[in-house]
């Protein structure tokens, strides 16, 4: 690993940010203490709720964590659009006996309040999703001796990050679970994703940043495979998803594994952007006439995923995964990422007999 991020933890293992609740402080300081670098996302939650999650995790550990911003999204033109997908979503609202959402309820996530946080209350990482901060964001951040990191998708949105001044990129492969961190969401490149390991050769041909290679990472083994290719730390979500310190729905976690739940596909339904999950009801129904509104279409989506959990049916949630999932192990985090490091070394040793435990 690079020496900034060797500084930040112990082994080249990231636990993913994800939104919506799994990414909890428990999981994070279990992550962090383990060894790895524990994440926590601030998406979706206010500003003060991610200072109180900040001020919990710093209860639970000393060791460097980091935090995971949503970058503000353009408005959506078409308005109709989203006025007809309401009326599709119509059954459901009926079905699960809640209203639509306010497609309207704000598309900036609170990003300026949570930036004025941790400028003021420094963070030891914060990385960014759906696009690139300004340069002046990222120097101030950077002042404030914070490591920036950035999610990309393409090298070209990697040079954007270098050229902006971020200290290390995410690089998220078409396999990764969740949404797509694209900065630009264009209907024409769905599922034109590239795979993660081209992805991470071609970033690491592109710019001199480090990189943390993200998509359906599930095992020792597949780090050691885009560290070979040119990363300097693997990011997995999935994977951490399924421990009990994970502050996920118990249906979320089941369906991993769940053998009624065989594949995954990248679908607008939930948010209005891509995102890949394990493919249910809502999806097959739905997906097909999601127009690219987000986060339109996650505001008014928001009741019916909570109605669908609050219920136990499995068919009516976001069940956000990669497309490693059904390589979920049920572990404590601290463990999984002994037992992650512990695939990854002896990788390295049957490839390199003598430099099994090199770092």
């Amino acid at each position: 690993m690079s020496s900034a991020l060797t500084d930040l933890c112990r082994y080249p293992i990231v636990q993913a940010p994800m939104a919506g609740g799994a990414s909890c402080p428990q999981l994070a300081a279990a992550v962090s203490e383990a060894g790895g670098l524990g994440f926590l996302a601030a998406g979706y939650k206010t500003a003060d709720g991610m200072y109180e999650e900040v001020k919990q995790l710093r209860g639970l550990t000393g060791r460097p964590f980091g935090i995971n911003l949503f970058m503000p999204q353009p408005r959506y033109a078409d308005h109709a659009a989203v006025e007809v997908y309401r009326n599709q979503l119509a059954g459901e609202a009926t079905w699960y006996e809640t209203p639509l959402g306010d497609p309207d309820a704000g598309r900036d996530d609170g990003y300026e309040a949570k930036l004025a946080i941790l400028l003021d209350d420094p963070v030891p990482v914060v990385s960014f999703t759906f696009g690139c901060p300004t340069r002046t964001t990222l120097d101030a951040l950077a002042k404030a001796g914070t490591y920036t990191v950035v999610t990309v998708t393409t090298p070209e949105e990697a040079q954007t990050a270098q050229w902006s001044g971020a200290d290390a990129v995410c690089v998220q492969g078409i396999e990764a679970g969740g949404h797509q961190g694209t900065h630009r969401d264009d209907p024409a490149t769905d599922g034109a994703g590239i795979g993660l390991l081209s992805l991470v050769t071609q970033v690491r041909e592109t710019v001199e940043l480090p990189i943390i290679a993200a998509g359906g990472l599930m095992r020792g083994g597949q780090i050691a495979a885009v560290l070979a290719a040119g990363a300097d730390a693997a990011q997995l979500g999935t994977a951490f998803l399924v421990c009990p310190e994970s502050g996920a729905n118990a249906l979320h976690k089941q369906a991993m594994t769940n053998p009624l739940f065989v594949r995954t596909e990248l679908t607008r339904a939930f948010s209005g952007r891509p995102a890949r999950g394990l493919v249910n009801r809502f999806m097959r129904e739905h997906g097909r006439y999601a127009p690219p509104a987000y986060p339109e279409i996650h505001h008014l989506t928001s009741g019916l995923r909570k109605a669908a959990a609050k219920v136990g049916d499995a068919q009516g949630m976001a069940l956000w995964a990669g497309q490693g999932h059904r390589m979920a192990r049920d572990l404590p985090a601290g463990q999984l990422v002994e037992v992650l490091n512990g695939e990854l070394e002896a990788t390295r040793a049957s490839l390199m007999p003598g430099l099994g435990n090199a770092s």
